[in-house]
């Protein structure tokens, strides 16, 4: 039986729109849920970069958009996005070690929004979800990129654990997912 429930689909298909329904249902419901999730930033509406949004309200760069390398420092890139690896750490490693230190304790609901390639420049980040992944009593309820180009090492894995249930988010379906998705949160749990 899946353990952890995870989302993939394209880039804009409402993937962290539903990890968001959820979190807010779960919790509706007296479920303990903690994480982060990933929010487009946008200025004169034009794509310049992601926020790590904390479900605790804390925010900070994930990437931004920057044509010259800085002096000095070797720039963690995916495409036009350069990577704020520490700014991401700062926020999403003390909600998963938190998920990790309280999942045998209570049967709380973590939230990863998302595990791709900009994350995945942080190999704590990496070990942390490795982690949550193998806590008792944590579920994960998170989002992975669909394949494309070399396959993403964690990604895969996830995708291909006994305990991990995915679903495929598209145009057609978004809008009804959401109680599928919540009861196989909730079923996870029991």
């Amino acid at each position: 039986m899946a353990r952890h429930v995870f989302l993939t689909g394209p880039p804009g298909v409402g993937k962290t729109t539903l990890i968001q329904k959820a979190s807010e249902r779960l919790q509706s419901f007296g479920v303990a849920v903690d994480g982060f999730y990933t929010e487009e930033v946008r200025q004169g509406g034009r794509r310049t970069g992601f926020d790590v949004v904390t479900l605790s309200g804390a925010r900070g760069p994930l990437s931004r958009v920057r044509s010259e390398p800085q002096p000095g420092r070797c720039d963690c890139r995916v495409g036009q996005y350069v990577v704020d690896v520490a700014s991401f750490e700062q926020l999403a490693l003390p909600v998963l070690k938190n998920a990790i230190s309280s999942g045998g304790s209570r049967q709380g609901v973590c939230v990863i929004d998302e595990i791709g390639k900009m994350e995945l420049f942080s190999q704590p980040f990496i070990q942390a979800v490795r982690q949550t992944l193998s806590s008792p009593g944590t579920v994960v309820l998170g989002t992975i990129p669909v394949p494309k180009g070399k396959p993403l090492a964690l990604v895969e894995e996830i995708r291909k654990r006994p305990d991990v249930k995915v679903f495929s988010v598209t145009k057609e379906n978004r809008n009804h997912l959401l109680p599928d998705i919540v009861n196989c949160v909730q079923s996870s749990r029991m």
